[in-house]
């Protein structure tokens, strides 16, 4: 009488990784985001490692994380991976307030943003 299984969100050769509470906007993170797409997982580690950006530092987890849910939880060779997906959106947004002068106050926002990172075994070409 359990709940029946839910099906896999990717292919058999991928494996997903999603960063959810990313404290930065979703803008800035796509910038980092275009950097790695569709490269190999290890050329885009090391993108994200000497990268001046700084939330390639998030991103670089998720993809670590991506990496290592690929070869523990489906058996995919780690060095024939590529970075299939990588895609980025908004999240929540905390609501502060900034006191101003003469009793009065400004908003500050503070986003958060999601990052989904799709990894892929491909086939060597011969």
């Amino acid at each position: 009488m359990s709940k029946a299984k839910s099906p896999r969100k990717v292919g058999d050769k991928e494996a997903l990784s999603v960063g959810t509470q990313i404290r930065g906007s979703a803008q800035k993170l796509g910038l980092v985001a275009a950097l790695i797409r569709n490269k190999k997982a290890g050329d885009a580690m090391n993108i994200l490692q000497f990268s001046t950006k700084g939330m390639a530092v998030e991103a670089r987890k998720v993809l670590a994380s991506a990496i290592a849910n690929a070869e523990n939880n489906h058996n995919l060779d780690v060095d024939a991976l590529v970075v299939a997906e990588a895609s980025v959106g908004k999240s929540i947004t905390m609501k502060r307030f900034a006191t101003r002068g003469r009793g009065k106050s400004t908003r500050i926002l503070k986003p958060f943003s999601r990052l989904r990172i799709v990894v892929r075994e491909q086939e060597e070409e011969a």
